[in-house]
């Protein structure tokens, strides 16, 4: 799985003009699953998200996690993650994971994450989405959970 985090002060996720997610301070987190991904690769994953030292602490410096500050997060599926631009002109999503399958691991992650206490927002699954993103600092991340 690849998850690309932005650091955020809020985010909103719209689908057919309604807000379906939001949260205020925390991350945006969008997420890519390709054919390789399974279940198990949802612990490292979580773990990694939840635990990252990417927020500042009292001296300006990034030493806290999401779960020091207290944050929450937006998750939002992203089929496009797995685009291979290295040839041609058109993105080959081969790599992809798309879906019934990528579907149930989605679910799964969700579920993960909530089970942590955190507020868990997300988008709508395979639906055209509009992301609001005040990403904050700019701090973007990308966490794989394959080497």
């Amino acid at each position: 799985m690849r998850a690309v985090l932005q650091r955020v002060t809020s985010s909103k996720v719209v689908v057919d003009g309604e807000i379906v997610g939001s949260i205020e301070k925390g991350l945006n987190v969008l997420l890519g699953i390709s054919k390789e991904d399974t279940i198990e690769d949802i612990p490292y994953l979580k773990d990694k998200i939840i635990n990252l030292r990417i927020f500042e602490d009292e001296e300006g410096k990034m030493n806290k996690s999401l779960l020091d500050v207290g944050g929450e997060i937006l998750l939002i599926s992203q089929f496009t993650l797995y685009g291979d631009c290295r040839k041609g002109r058109r993105p080959n999503f081969m790599e992809a994971l798309g879906g019934e399958e990528a579907n149930k691991i989605y679910d799964e992650f969700v579920k993960s994450l909530k089970g942590t206490g955190i507020k868990v927002e997300t988008g709508i699954f395979g639906a055209h989405m509009d992301v609001s993103i005040e990403n904050d600092g700019p701090v973007t991340l990308i966490v794989e959970s394959k080497k």
